[in-house]
């Protein structure tokens, strides 16, 4: 019997956990698609790829009536992705307070009388959920004015020629001073550091 993905919890990425368990390819990254696939003929039920999944994404079906259950559940999980990403990974709920719309760049980033960084991300974007900058512990200590602005459309990404998101993007006296975008793991932690640190001395 098939495995079955759950792809509304699924974040669907290349470097699914059922893909590095899986010994006999059956689970694979399809790259012309973009997408996760099982070629259910390759697949022996060994259930390692439902044990790897931390979200419980992947169920395996031993026979016609688990198929039956399981496809049922998921047509009726009412979850979504982002639902899952505080307990899998780790990050925090966007503050209120930091939050700002993109109307409001202009007063609240090029009007600032201190150094002001804006964190220019897209909510629908599941790599910049995944992958959003840890301001708090980067910019501890730091007189700063810090905002994260919702990209609604491309103004903003065009004007400051921003690639890839998430994105910092640091002003003083309303003149863009520095630029650092995408993402940065833990190991490129002391890195990211490096690069703030040289653009606010």
């Amino acid at each position: 019997m098939p495995v079955l993905i759950n792809f509304k919890i699924c974040d669907n990425s290349k470097d699914c956990s059922g893909i590095e368990v899986c010994s006999t390819g059956a689970f694979y990254w399809d790259e012309k698609r973009k997408t996760i696939a099982v070629d259910n003929k390759k697949c022996i039920n060994c259930g390692r790829c439902e044990k790897a999944c931390p979200v419980g994404a992947i169920r395996v079906a031993r026979t016609k009536a688990e198929y039956k259950r399981i496809k049922k559940e998921i047509e009726e999980d009412p979850r979504i992705v982002s639902d899952l990403f505080v307990d899998r990974y780790g990050t925090q709920p966007i503050e209120p307070a930091f939050l700002i719309p993109q109307e409001k760049f202009g007063i609240q980033i090029l009007e600032s009388t201190k150094l002001a960084v804006a964190e220019l991300f897209n909510h629908d974007s599941i790599e910049c959920l995944l992958r959003s900058i840890p301001i708090k512990e980067l910019f501890r200590g730091l007189d700063i004015k810090y905002r994260k602005i919702e990209m609604k459309d491309g103004s903003l990404l065009k004007k400051f020629k921003v690639k890839t998101l998430p994105g910092l993007l640091f002003f003083k006296g309303g003149k863009l001073v520095g630029k650092i975008e995408g993402y940065y793991d833990f190991k490129r932690k002391k890195e990211l550091k490096e690069k703030i640190k040289s653009i606010i001395k």
